[in-house]
């Protein structure tokens, strides 16, 4: 059991470092090499654990969708939320997140792997698909759609954001987001009662930490 702990510490360890390489210089430019130098681990050893770069990007990308920190909520609309939010918190903080979501922009790690945003757009809509029956969702309001456009725009706010020079906060921007959104597609007694606050992503987590 301790062996098998410590592989999985190691395997760990391997993919953040991984992670934080193709954050600094990109996919195709980080190496083994340099990933040797990082981590002080042999060849050998990370060839053990992940026999390419190729599956250590594949790697960082299974670990981009989570619903990490979401709590039940009277509404499952504000659970949609939360999960926009809890992500905008976490990925200035986690390389693994921001790593993710460079392979995903990234053209020539695109071609190669894909992207999860059809994964976050299958678990806002089964969020959303949920608020619908139990009538959260406007008339017109369309989950798949929502979801759809949602991670789009997402995506686009959190690239803009870390381009600008004077780096607004991702948790404020995705805020304002959600903000605009939500007078659209929530129902008007739902919409008094959500909370898409900048601050309660670290409300949420905090809460969490004490609970345990």
């Amino acid at each position: 059991m301790a062996r098998q702990e410590r592989a999985i510490r190691t395997r760990d360890s391997i993919l953040e470092a991984m992670a934080s390489l193709f954050i600094e210089v990109g996919y195709e430019a980080a190496t083994i090499a340099a990933l040797v130098e990082r981590t002080g681990l042999t060849r050998g050893a990370l060839y053990f654990h992940f026999p390419t770069k190729e599956a250590m990007a594949h790697g960082v990308l299974a670990r981009a969708v989570t619903r990490e920190g979401i709590i039940p909520q009277t509404y499952k609309l504000q659970e949609w939320v939360d999960l926009g939010l809890l992500l905008a918190h976490r990925l200035p903080r986690e390389p693994m997140l921001r790593a993710a979501v460079q392979l995903s922009v990234d053209p020539r790690a695109r071609s190669l792997f894909g992207t999860r945003w059809p994964d976050w757009i299958d678990v806002g809509r089964d969020l959303l698909v949920e608020a619908k029956r139990r009538g959260e969702l406007l008339p017109h309001a369309v989950p798949e759609e929502i979801a759809r456009l949602t991670v789009g725009a997402w995506t686009g706010v959190q690239l803009v954001t870390e381009a600008l020079p004077d780096r607004l906060g991702l948790a404020e921007e995705i805020s304002r987001l959600y903000q605009l959104i939500l007078p659209n597609v929530a129902s008007v007694g739902v919409l008094a009662k959500l909370d898409a606050s900048p601050y309660r992503a670290e409300r949420l987590l905090t809460s969490q930490q004490q609970a345990s």
